[in-house]
């Protein structure tokens, strides 16, 4: 494979201008495509194959009214005050009046004061008013479809909102002009800063740093145009853009510096400037696309767990880091090849950047004498950390939260004046195809106003399909006491489904939906996923690195490192989003439910990333005939600088996500923030090169048998590291290992 990324590599940089040119005209293309088709992404979310899923397909066939209700842009406006609603009464009632003022409402003589509403009709009382009168409710329906929302319609909102409140009257707003995104891009453009400073840093020369952010913007813009374009004939979730968005970012960033930075490595050797991007990716590219390769097969396993949104996650990942690997062995060199000998110059004068000679004393030298000397604390404290850290994740509660964080005000006045579950009805469908559902719903009823935890049991009723009392197919809405997320809710789900049996026996069938029941599904789905997953990627982990590093310790090192990694992530996740800790996040919350067994295949194949790209070159070394303690050094010496820029470009690229009002990209970007951080730095950057000192040549030691089974893979590329150079034979002066 080397060899024929060689050339690859020296073809790109000889044929710079048409590589540019077809790159370009791919970003072209798909954007064309994507303004002339104008594809919609979904808001909802489908779990078939379970009993929710189930519940959605027939609330779809036989109340399509229902549906075409949940299409439409609904908002719901709170009002509270402490001193009781009717105390402002002026106040609402002109609340009330600029809120019909909003384009398309439906029923606008509906939209009035709820004490109004209240005192006209007693029997709606306990819907609009709550708290014993301090705190009510204003429904607002538009004839907008939800994806026809536009930030306008959200911006004239939140302006009648502010006008509106103060006196002591509070006013706030939860749902669909309240999700309404704005498509700023503030974090991707903080993202890319950092990354260019951090860049700037570890070249010393602009041009060199400017060169991965071209191809990043280049390889995330063709990524999400083809995302999009599949949303026009799959249903795709808004949600999948901002990960894939971040990943994309993020590896299209580090696989680009690692090809830079061995161009210049590469042109330092002297010979030819074609040959020596040749070279660059002919042995960094090889790394790059083992890791990229290990990036996709562990988020395409995710396809196996049969859940619609990790699927298109999973997918929409592997086509980001396609993308990227692609970039980075082909525009790369074309775009070193375009700037020429201007790549590197002129070097910025104040940043003082010492060359990979093998005597010059860096940072990363000097870590990596301090860790061969001392091994066993290193181990200790850094294992001790991310023990520590992930104590919180003993208290995980997994859920999903479709609110954004603007409507948590409103959200905690809903549950203070009408209780926690009205955010979360379950929705009981009953079917019969063959009789009138009539009597069994009316059954059905009374058990479940029966049971515990039920809001007003008493006017508990259902609805029919087309057909009415004679209809086959009843809807009873059912709204819990408690939080969607809470075990009292999914024990009342559970023991709704628990009568199932009883409309079986009456030839009849019964089904719990509704986004409460998806959730609590989606929840149990995945926990039983998560371990079965980790295990195979683990398994997988091992693997590999039996065929990269020729050794058994080094696999066994990183993957228990890389255990330790992701409860320490998941620890940290949930001690800052559901816990609260530092206040960092006022509106706590369960973790996304997806969240855990996504994040670990995404860990998974970054911490090969900086496995390959650190370890690799002390096996090089060790091969070559340093000890394995000069060959630590070594490595740090030459992998150090990348590494560590490479991990703070994706931590800040990660972390700046936080700064997105959605929760699923706010608490992913933490997530793999932390990640990135105790993998890059605790592990690979100290326990595994410590435990490798502490092993010595026990290390790289692989059983002959073995040895003998185990495919070789030379992702060193080791085959054209001298092609193109007149002097192949490069002495080499031993690293001092302390």
């Amino acid at each position: 494979m080397a060899s024929l990324l060689f050339r690859l590599g020296s073809f790109s940089f000889r044929h710079k201008w048409a590589v540019i040119a077809a790159w370009l005209a791919a970003m072209i293309a798909v954007v064309s495509l994507v303004g002339v088709l104008q594809p919609k992404f979904a808001q909802d979310f489908s779990l078939p194959g379970t009993d929710s899923g189930t519940a959605t397909e027939q609330v779809e066939e036989y109340f399509p009214q229902v549906m075409k209700e949940q299409e439409r842009a609904s908002t719901s406006i709170l009002v509270a005050a402490d001193d009781g609603l009717q105390n402002h009464t002026e106040q609402i009632n002109k609340l009330a009046e600029d809120l019909r003022t909003l384009p398309d409402v439906i029923a606008p003589e509906t939209v009035v004061n709820p004490v109004v509403a209240a005192a006209v009709d007693p029997a709606i009382a306990p819907s609009v008013l709550g708290d014993n009168g301090r705190v009510g409710l204003i429904q607002v329906r538009q004839n907008i479809t939800v994806m026809d929302l536009t930030t306008e319609n959200k911006e004239e909102l939140v302006k009648i909102l502010d006008e509106n409140r103060g006196n002591g009257l509070q006013v706030e707003a939860t749902g669909a002009l309240m999700q309404v995104m704005e498509q700023g891009g503030a974090a991707e453009l903080i993202g890319f800063a950092i990354a260019f400073v951090v860049m700037i840093v570890a070249f010393g020369a602009l041009i060199a740093a400017f060169i991965p952010l071209v191809t990043a913007i280049v390889g995330v813009a063709i990524t999400i145009m083809l995302l999009t374009l599949s949303a026009e004939l799959l249903s795709i979730n808004q949600s999948a853009t901002a990960i894939v968005t971040m990943l994309g970012i993020a590896v299209s960033i580090d696989y680009a510096l690692f090809i830079v930075s061995r161009y210049r490595a590469e042109l330092n050797r002297g010979g030819d400037a074609a040959d020596a991007a040749g070279r660059a990716v002919g042995t960094a590219g090889s790394a790059v696309v083992f890791a990229g390769l290990t990036v996709i097969i562990a988020v395409v396993a995710l396809v196996v767990i049969g859940i619609p949104i990790i699927t298109q996650m999973g997918a929409g990942a592997a086509v980001a880091v396609f993308i990227a690997v692609s970039a980075a062995l082909t525009l790369i060199p074309a775009l070193l090849g375009a700037f020429g000998r201007f790549a590197f110059r002129p070097k910025i004068p104040w940043i003082k950047h010492a060359e990979q000679t093998e005597d010059g004393d860096t940072l990363g030298v000097r870590l990596g004498r301090t860790v061969v000397k001392a091994p066993i604390p290193f181990i200790v404290i850094g294992l001790f950390a991310l023990a520590a850290a992930a104590i919180p994740a003993t208290k995980m509660e997994l859920g999903l939260s479709l609110s954004t964080e603007d409507e948590a005000p409103a959200q905690a006045l809903l549950s203070k004046g009408f209780g926690e579950g009205i955010n979360g009805p379950l929705l009981v469908v009953l079917h019969d195809d063959d009789a009138p559902i009539a009597p069994v719903a009316n059954e059905a009823v009374k058990h479940i106003a029966g049971l515990k935890d039920v809001v007003n049991p008493g006017s508990l009723t259902w609805i029919g399909n087309e057909g009415g009392q004679n209809g086959s197919t009843a809807l009873i809405t059912v709204t819990p006491k408690s939080a969607p997320s809470s075990e009292a809710t999914h024990t009342l789900m559970e023991n709704i489904r628990a009568y199932s049996p009883v409309v079986d026996k009456q030839g009849a069938e019964l089904h719990v939906g509704g986004q409460t029941a998806i959730m609590s599904d989606l929840s149990q789905k995945l926990n039983d996923a998560l371990i079965p997953y980790l295990i195979v990627v683990v398994g997988l982990a091992f693997l590999i690195m039996i065929g990269v590093f020729r050794s058994l310790w080094v696999p066994l090192i990183g993957t228990v490192g890389f255990i330790f990694s992701v409860l320490a992530t998941f620890g940290i996740t949930v001690a800052i989003f559901q816990e609260g800790w530092f206040g960092i996040i006022t509106n706590t919350q369960p973790i996304i439910s997806f969240l855990p067994i996504f994040l670990i295949g995404v860990v998974f194949g970054l911490a090969m990333d900086y496995q390959v790209f650190l370890v690799t070159r002390m096996r090089e070394e060790y091969i070559h005939g340093m000890t394995a303690k000069e060959a630590i050094v070594a490595g740090y010496r030459h992998g150090a600088r990348v590494v560590t820029s490479a991990a703070i470009i994706m931590i800040s690229v990660f972390a700046a996500f936080m700064l997105s009002p959605e929760t699923t990209a706010k608490m992913m970007g933490f997530a793999l923030a932390s990640a990135v951080l105790f993998d890059a730095f605790v592990i690979r950057m100290l326990v595994v090169p410590a435990v490798i000192a502490m092993l010595g040549d026990r290390a790289w030691g692989l059983p002959k048998w073995l040895d003998k089974l185990v495919i070789n893979f030379d992702i060193e590329g080791e085959s054209v590291r001298h092609r193109g150079l007149t002097d192949p034979d490069e002495t080499k002066t031993p690293v001092p290992a302390s």
